[in-house]
């Protein structure tokens, strides 16, 4: 069996995004998991690509690698110094995430082995970008107003927390 470059890249992605999962939850040291994360997050992008999901992949990298991820590590650096904790782990616990991996990984595979195959999908024909798709309905009347109303709502919660967060605020 020969792979074309297509599906090397995609393998390549995959081993990305499973190889580096693992070390986000198997590394002790918090600022290495959350780099570890990153590249989780970028190698799921690249598997929206592959999924022909551009609009999925641009708002992973902005939303998750741009903003959550900034926050963690923000969170981290700030709270290093006062995170002198020394977690025990019980036999007890380990024995039961475990058990509990391995159910939800039978789950999981049951689902994969008894979904039907998509006959009808061409994944070698190229189609049309999702963005385009996306934007005509979020700008269409039935879906303008949600947005708007979704964007205030941001905007007032940015506002309070730059409120909430103010040192004259905090002191009183």
């Amino acid at each position: 069996m020969e792979l074309n470059p297509q599906q090397l890249v995609f393998y390549l992605f995959a081993l990305l995004t499973i190889g580096s999962a693992v070390v986000v939850v198997t590394i002790r040291n918090i600022v290495y998991a959350a780099f570890a994360l990153m590249v989780t997050l970028f190698s799921v992008a690249g598997l929206y690509v592959f999924l022909q999901a551009d609009f999925l992949a641009a708002t992973q990298v902005i939303v998750y690698v741009g903003g959550i991820l900034v926050l963690i590590l923000f969170g981290v650096m700030m709270t290093s110094g006062s995170l002198d904790l020394k977690l025990k782990l019980e036999r007890g616990q380990l024995f039961w995430g475990g058990v509990v991996s391995l159910i939800i990984f039978g789950l999981l595979l049951s689902v994969i082995t008894n979904t039907p195959q998509w006959d009808n999908v061409d994944v070698g024909a190229s189609q049309e970008p999702t963005t385009h798709k996306i934007g005509e309905m979020i700008m269409k009347e039935e879906f303008l107003l949600p947005f708007e109303i979704a964007s205030i709502l941001l905007l007032v919660a940015l506002i309070g927390a730059a409120l909430i967060s103010r040192k004259e605020v905090r002191d009183e």
